[in-house]
């Protein structure tokens, strides 16, 4: 796989039970890229190992004052010096290329993953870590995978050395035999330390930026309440956590790097020494002493491979654990192949016995947020943490989990009570899939996106006033929270999916524009399954049915008045007054006393109005 071929069109199916067998894997699956680049640092490594050879017999060739020899050793240098040319530059490319053709691996694998879970990916691990490991984690890794075809050409090459060296000069070779495998492991002893601080360090950072994503997401409600300071100061510490762990795992590799260069000083000066000795006796010449110092020099470049595999392996392990924890979640089920064309009927929730009829708008009243916030999940097909296993939810007597991940997508789409908007322009943001039925023109009217169009049309680009040229900020940040949820409703919309759940589509917007909207969406939605996860009386008095949760199971079904006059506890959801305060002789029209009661700054005679 070259640069220009990325991205893959299909990443694979990765090894994730452990950080190391995930690295295995990625290593297997570029083997050709490995063994191109164990090529070239082979070519690379040997020609800096025949350097000391034929400077060595150019040094004899002038003590034995001989022109052909001379001439000779010339021309093996010049080769060696091509190879060196070559072999590093084709080295250098092979090693770039495996390095960011496994990072895009990983990232398509990512983003693969991020695609099938959606929002019940940052439900089950934290969004900071899932930053952690598309960003710095993707580069570690990348870093191990390359650096192993260069690894193995210096193990090839030291090998090669000592061997020929055994042959060329038996008295010095036995000796530099002898010490440069003591030198590629005397730092094993020191790994595991290293690697464990290694570990802290990289769990810190992830601690740092996964409470850095957090306070940046709430920054808004931090200020509202003046907790900045709090979470800085909380920040702060983390940071001097990781500054401190980063320190200390410096040290080791410090420690290990200043090894590196004692030792092979010392093994320098005792072939030095011996050498002068045995030239001193006539028992080896001049140039063969000169060869087996500048092996024993050269042999500096490939040992320094041995400290950085090392390195790159303590530090891309704890990022590939990471990796793999996230690629390891999965669908409650996968699909087994039923066939959407078949799915089309009553959506149905065991766990719950929620009942949504094809065809009609229903509501769904939960005192518990966190169950609803559940129920959504499990409705577009997703088990919440900890819950696989769970009956899937049924479409038309078709399990949900069953269809293929298009199909089940393409079936239910689930908007939860915090959705995201994507940067770029309004019309790139409503260029979604959909069944086509639905234009853009209808699906922001709907959604009452009247006033969102004309603050859009006023910072449009392009030389025009067109609002769907507008661009939005990442996560739409320039927008309030009233227009960005209208935004996302209105791409919900668009789509015009078979079955469309709503998580609180309105909880940010005033209770005139509320009652519009939920005229707008029944209106736009006649004919389609809609289910709507809400306590705003608004919308439950316009669903053809509303459904009581009480915890996790249903209580009650009916409409929104029936349930007012006969479900105290619906009453409490819907008025948010404790049971005891409401007035069971008072309900009138609708069920509500004209007492004043509110709901999030809705009075009665709002509530009745939109009636």
């Amino acid at each position: 796989m070259q640069i220009r071929d990325l991205p893959y069109a299909d990443p694979g199916d990765p090894d994730v039970r452990s950080g190391s067998r995930f690295l295995f894997w990625l290593c297997r699956n570029q083997l050709g890229g490995q063994l191109r680049a164990l090529v070239w640092g082979l070519l690379n490594q040997l020609s800096i190992a025949g350097l000391p050879f034929g400077v060595g017999l150019a040094v004899q060739a002038v003590v034995d004052d001989s022109g052909t020899r001379l001439a000779w050793a010339g021309a093996l240098i010049v080769v060696c010096g091509a190879g060196i040319a070559l072999g590093d530059t084709m080295l250098h490319r092979a090693a770039i290329t495996n390095w960011i053709t496994s990072a895009t691996r990983v990232q398509q694998l990512l983003a693969r993953t991020a695609a099938e879970l959606g929002s019940v990916l940052t439900r089950r691990v934290a969004a900071g870590e899932v930053v952690a490991v598309s960003t710095g984690d993707v580069e570690k890794i990348g870093w191990f995978v390359e650096v192993i075809s260069r690894f193995a050409a210096s193990v090839i090459t030291l090998i090669v050395i000592c061997t020929g060296l055994l042959f060329y000069q038996p008295a010095l070779g036995i000796v530099v035999a002898i010490g440069l495998p003591l030198l590629a492991l005397a730092v094993l002893p020191l790994l595991p330390a290293a690697t464990r601080r290694a570990d802290v360090q990289r769990a810190k950072a992830g601690y740092a930026t996964e409470l850095a994503s957090d306070t940046v997401a709430g920054l808004r409600v931090l200020r509202g309440i003046g907790g900045e300071e709090l979470f800085l100061r909380r920040y702060r510490e983390a940071s001097q956590q990781v500054r401190r762990a980063a320190i200390r795992s410096a040290r080791m590799w410090s420690l290990i790097a200043a090894i590196q260069v004692l030792l092979p000083g010392v093994l320098l000066l005792t072939v030095v020494g011996y050498g002068a000795s045995l030239s001193l006796d006539g028992r080896i010449s001049v140039g063969e002493l000169v060869t087996i110092y500048s092996a024993v020099l050269l042999t500096g470049h490939p040992l320094r491979n041995f400290e950085e595999i090392a390195m790159a392996y303590s530090f891309s392990k704890p990022s590939a654990n990471r990796a793999a924890r996230v690629l390891a979640l999965r669908r409650a089920t996968e699909g087994t192949g039923a066939s959407y064309a078949q799915s089309g009927g009553d959506l149905y929730d065991p766990a719950t016995g929620v009942l949504a009829p094809a065809g009609r708008l229903t509501a769904v009243v939960s005192g518990d947020p966190d169950a609803a916030g559940e129920l959504a999940d499990r409705l577009g097909g997703h088990s919440a943490a900890g819950t696989e296993g769970a009956e899937s939810v049924l479409l038309g007597g078709v399990p949900l989990d069953g269809l293929t991940l298009d199909e089940a997508r393409t079936a239910v789409l689930v908007q939860d009570k915090d959705p995201v908007l994507l940067s770029g322009t309004l019309r790139e943001l409503l260029d979604v899939p959909s069944s086509g039925k639905v234009s853009a023109t209808d699906a922001l009217d709907a959604a009452q996106c009247g006033d969102v169009l004309t603050a859009l049309s006023r910072t449009a680009t392009g030389g025009t006033d067109d609002p769907m040229e507008a661009r939005i900020t990442e996560r739409g940040r320039s927008l309030s929270g009233g227009q960005r949820q209208r935004l996302a409703l209105a791409r919900s919309l668009v789509t015009d999916p078979e079955v469309l759940v709503l998580d609180e589509p309105t909880s940010a917007v005033d209770s005139h524009t509320e009652a519009r909207i939920a005229a707008g969406v029944r209106e736009l939605r006649k004919g389609r399954t809609t289910v709507v996860l809400t306590s705003s009386p608004l919308l439950l008095d316009l669903a053809d049915q509303v459904v009581l949760l009480d915890g996790n199971t249903v209580v009650a079904v009916g409409t929104h008045r029936e349930l007012l006059r006969g479900e105290p506890h619906y009453r409490a959801v819907v008025t948010r007054e404790p049971d005891s305060e409401i007035d069971r002789g008072g309900i009138e029209r609708g069920g509500i006393e004209r007492g004043g009661i509110e709901r999030g700054g809705k009075s009665l005679a709002e509530i009745e109005g939109s009636a």
